[in-house]
């Protein structure tokens, strides 16, 4: 009996270290990718905005979505900060390009297809509606690039009407900005695991007056608001 119980935890132990094995192979990484965004996806005056190379989003093999940064980000001149809003980006102006290889979902839980999107710059409106959905205002837009062909910074209603094609839902589709994290390296991802968020920071580039500089950004591309 006391071998054949021996036995056991050694089949138990050699079972749970066996599936653990398949689970660290599935963390989430970020990575850079020397590719520029889809050209035949795109409008050329958006594409002519982009850098030519982004960074792509993998869970063990599979790649969730790839991202590509516009060359720089404008900030207006009276640009604010403060309380609830992080960034100093005009609602509106594109910040990149997102491609989904397979779908994924927003952080309203909504679908997200397989396809390519814009990524605009948004803040969660104050209407009581979404009070505890999240900690900031800032999000980016997810608006399906056939559908938003225009290089300028575009108004809330047009955003929001395009935007609610992504989901086929009445909102739009939406990923939650954050407070980028102190000594976070230029390209990183971290898990969030009391929100079951995956969070990439990244580093753009900030134009305002004649001087650009460093912007550091947190994009959750995994996990929902709070309910």
């Amino acid at each position: 009996m006391i071998r054949n119980s021996g036995l056991c935890v050694m089949l138990v132990v050699a079972f749970v270290a066996a599936a653990a094995g398949p689970a660290r192979g599935q963390a989430y990484k970020v990575a850079k990718i020397d590719s520029a965004a889809p050209a035949d996806k795109i409008a050329p005056e958006i594409g002519s905005l982009l850098a030519s190379n982004g960074f792509k989003v993998t869970k063990g093999s599979a790649t969730l979505c790839e991202v590509w940064l516009a060359k720089e980000w404008p900030i207006a001149a009276d640009a604010k900060t403060g309380g609830e809003i992080l960034y100093p980006l005009t609602p509106g102006q594109i910040i990149g390009v997102i491609r989904y290889a397979r779908k994924g979902a927003d952080f309203r839980d909504q679908d997200i297809p397989a396809g390519t999107y814009i990524l605009r710059y948004a803040q969660q409106p104050v209407d009581g509606a979404h009070v505890g959905t999240s900690p900031t205002r800032d999000f980016l837009a997810l608006l399906p690039a056939a559908k938003d062909r225009e290089a300028k910074t575009i108004d809330y209603k047009t955003l929001i009407e395009i935007s609610k094609e992504t989901s086929g839902a009445t909102h739009p589709g939406i990923l939650s900005l954050q407070k980028p994290e102190d000594g976070a390296e230029a390209l990183s991802i971290r898990e969030v695991s009391d929100s079951e968020w995956v969070i990439v920071h990244f580093v753009g580039k900030a134009k305002q007056g004649g001087s650009t500089k460093d912007l550091a950004m947190e994009l959750v591309v995994v996990g929902k608001a709070a309910e």
